[in-house]
């Protein structure tokens, strides 16, 4: 299953967490760890295009959009556009080859909305698999002509798309000597589920609305206190400014993800189609008892 982190407003971070250490202009990251990028890098390569890229590169290149369009801005007016997603085997999982990580990659990014066949006009993403059984996506969601791009359902469509490729790559079997047969949601159940998730679904949109939520409220206050210090001659003013900044932007981390589930609980809900008896065999004896 896919995790959708926390935006940024640089790939640092996100690059130092999908590769276990921090960004450096010395270590050349191969094809054996960017395993997929956007179809576009051949137009923007460096000079020099038999040099291996750095984790620095990478950096800058996914950073390159948000300097050259310094008023692209997203939904909520703000400038955080460094997307990341990272997705996990499970335990049981077979180990996979590098043909298939770059397979999950390119169809992850056409489902997250940052990545379109042969569509240089995208935005910009790499895809890393750094660390075992582990793949990570990021993206700058500023496109080269400086709109910001839209991830309508995003999680459902991550989901989605994880379950496809499970199947595709014939992950998750199930266990030896599990039942397959699955449970009949009584109809009376399902109603009192939809009406559940509703009430659910609307709480946390309500958290999470930009301009009556307390989520906005809070976060709005804790940046006009961050102005304020920044305005005063204190020692200690820039410090303290750049964590309520952080403070600030965690609590719009948190008003995405709210927003993110809110969309999920309003999604139509399906109960589980009950699988098919299988058929048993009847016994020899069984057989000869029922010979006239």
């Amino acid at each position: 299953m896919a995790r959708v982190r926390t935006r940024s407003p640089y790939a640092t971070e996100a690059l130092a967490e999908a590769l276990g250490r921090p960004v450096s202009d010395q270590e050349g990251l191969t094809g054996h760890t960017v395993v997929a990028h956007w179809p576009g890098l051949g137009h923007v390569a460096f000079d020099d295009e038999q040099r291996v890229w750095t984790s620095k590169d990478w950096e800058d290149h996914l950073d390159a959009p948000s300097w050259e369009h310094p008023r692209a801005k997203g939904l909520r007016k703000e400038r955080f556009s460094i997307w990341h997603a990272e997705v996990r085997l499970a335990p049981g999982d077979r180990r996979l080859t590098g043909p298939e990580w770059s397979e999950i990659a390119h169809r992850l990014a056409r489902a997250a909305g940052i990545a379109t066949p042969g569509d240089t006009s995208s935005c910009r993403w790499i895809a890393l698999q750094a660390q075992p059984r582990r793949l990570d996506l990021i993206a700058n969601l500023i496109r080269p002509d400086g709109t910001w791009t839209v991830q309508a359902g995003l999680l459902l469509q991550m989901a989605a798309e994880c379950r496809r490729l499970e199947t595709a790559l014939s992950l998750l079997a199930p266990l030896p000597g599990r039942s397959s047969r699955r449970t009949v949601t009584p109809p009376a159940a399902v109603r009192a589920a939809v009406g559940t998730t509703g009430q659910l679904g609307e709480l946390l949109h309500q958290l999470a609305d930009e301009t009556t939520g307390p989520l906005a409220t809070a976060r709005g206050l804790v940046e006009h206190a961050a102005h304020r210090l920044g305005a005063l001659p204190h020692p200690d003013g820039l410090v303290t400014e750049h964590q309520l900044e952080w403070i600030a932007r965690r609590l719009y981390g948190i008003q995405q993800d709210l927003d993110s589930v809110a969309a999920d609980l309003a999604a139509p809900f399906r109960p589980p189609v009950p699988a098919p008896a299988a058929s048993v065999p009847r016994s020899a004896s069984a057989r000869t008892r029922s010979t006239p």
